[in-house]
This record gives structure tokens, sequence and C-alpha cells, in this order.
């Protein structure tokens, strides 16, 4: 390709294209980009042209891909990442970190533990914008363009990469008028009780789980829960309000342990210590933002700053 074939791609008119099809609208895109719907149809005309190809159906009701639509947004996507990670590395090179770093975490580990680390972070880092999303549901980190995604548990997506950043503990834990009611004083009884499920795990739930001498035990939970929810905090409050067992982050519960409001079950079992990690796409160049921001996550877990409870 020559200097001049180059220098017709123009990664302005790629933004302006890949904010069309994310939108679904010339008039949505303008919105977003600030421009003018004239100026979002001019540049997508010019960048067709340029391109010889055509990107776009238009109808009256909607806009369609065509296939080398779908391409170009698809490349196009990963390009614009990587030259705006291009420019970030080169500014931060000279005057520290900046751009946007896109961050996306579960609410309850966000609100607890991410965000506090966030703010110190971003002082740390003036010129750096951040923008924090809360969800229940992993996002898809190319499509709606995240830098990272804090996860815990296991991780099972493989289009990404993933750096782990510590480890925490989980509790089998009941309110006391529930156990009241079904008293748990064996694994037994634990896997015969009533479970609250998170969504996202398999079933049968199936724990290696190990006592305080340090020997294993196998404790599946066969029986299927009348209940199940899609998030942690979810899994509390049906806890809380005596509907069975939840299986909870230890950093979660710890106030409502303390105050009696949930009962640790079988503390002698110990359930295997879960991951945090930091997941972001499988791009070629890590931008400097996401490393210096894992390499931070790592230093506060390291001197006990902001951890979870173990």
């Amino acid at each position: 390709m020559t200097v001049k074939e180059l220098a017709m791609l123009n990664l302005q008119r790629m933004s302006l294209f890949i904010a069309v099809v994310d939108s679904g609208s010339f008039t949505a895109a303008a919105a977003a980009s600030g421009q003018t719907k004239a100026v979002v149809s001019f540049n997508i005309r010019q960048l067709e042209k340029e391109l010889g190809v055509t990107l776009l159906l238009r109808s009256t009701r909607r806009l369609t891909l065509t296939d080398a639509g779908v391409l170009f947004y698809q490349k196009g996507v990963n390009l614009l990442n990587a030259a705006k990670n291009l420019q970030d590395e080169v500014r931060a090179s000279h005057s520290g970190l900046g751009g946007e770093l896109r961050i996306t975490t579960t609410p309850e580990f966000g609100e607890q533990v991410i965000i506090p680390l966030l703010a110190q972070f971003s002082q740390r880092h003036p010129d750096l914008r951040i923008r924090h999303m809360s969800s229940s549901h992993h996002a898809d980190l190319i499509a709606e363009r995240f830098d990272v995604a804090i996860r815990l548990g296991s991780l099972t997506d493989s289009r990404y990469r993933a750096a782990l950043i510590s480890r925490f503990t989980i509790l089998p834990v009941a309110a006391p008028q529930w156990l009241a009611r079904h008293p748990v004083s064996s694994l037994e009884s634990l896997a015969q009780a009533e479970w609250i499920i998170h969504e996202r795990l398999p079933t049968p739930l199936r724990w290696t789980v190990t006592n305080n001498h340090g020997q294993h035990s196998r404790l599946e939970i066969s029986k299927a829960g009348k209940i199940s929810v899609d998030s942690a905090r979810s899994l509390m409050a049906f806890a809380l309000a005596g509907s069975g067992v939840a299986l909870l982050p230890q950093w979660l519960v710890n106030t409502a342990l303390e105050e009696g409001t949930l009962i640790h079950l079988l503390p002698d079992y110990h359930f295997p210590r879960q991951g945090i990690y930091a997941v972001y796409p499988d791009a070629r160049h890590v931008s400097t933002k996401v490393r210096a921001f894992i390499d931070f996550l790592r230093s506060q877990w390291d001197c006990g700053e902001h951890a979870p409870s173990s």
C-alpha cells in the first residue's frame, strides 16, 4: 500500500461510520458525535467513495451493513482502538496518562472496592478521564469498547486476556430464622439444604471443600433451587429474608455476619478461594493506561490497602 493510499483512509470518517453502526441511525450518530446529520451522511458517502465499496444499505426504516460493511466495522473498531492507544501512549510518555479509561464491574464489587480505588487512581492521573459502568451481566468488551472489566470467580471467555489481581473467600451463609427451622450440622445436610442459586453458575453445583486439617471432601448441590438470581446483592437479600443458603463473598457479608443477621455455616470447612481478574481485549498492544491501572490494583492488594477481606 502506498502512502497516497494510506492517506485516503480517514480515521475521523471511520469513527463516524462506527458511530452510525453502533447507534443504528445517522441522527443518533450525529447527536453522539456533536455533528449535524448532513455532515455525518456526507462523511459516510465520502468514505464509501474512497474505499470503492458500499458499506451501508439505506432504507426509510433501517440501515443494513453489507458484507464489506461488516468487515470494515470489525477491523475498524480494532484499528481505532490501536490508534487511540498509540495516541495515549505517546501523550503518557510526555506528560502522564491521558484519554479515557472505560471500565465495567459488578455493582457490588464496584461500589465496595473498585470505585474507591478508581477515585484514588484518578487523583494520581488528573488528565485521565474515568468512565465506570456497573452491570450484573458480562459486557462485550470489544462491541461496547471497554478497556478493562473486573471479573470475579472463574473465567470462561477465551476471547480476552486476563490478569489475576488477587483472591477472596466465599462463605455459605443463611439467616438465623432459616437456620432455626433447618439445622445444618454436616456437609450432607448442607448439600440437601434449600440453596439460592446464582444463575451464572452451572448446575449441579460441585465444590471441593477443605477442613481445618487439610482433608478434602466433595460437596455436590444436586437439589434444584427454587430461587435463582442474577447478582450477589440479590443472593444476599434472599438469604437475609430467610429463603435459604447462599454462597457469598466474605467482603460482601462481613457486616451482616458481625451484626448476626447472617450466620456462617460449617466454618470448619473452606471453599476454594475465588479470583479477582482484570480482563481486557486480546489486542496486540495493551494500552499504557490499562497496564498502569492493573499495576495500581495489584499494588493496593499487595500492601493491603482497599483490599476486600480475605
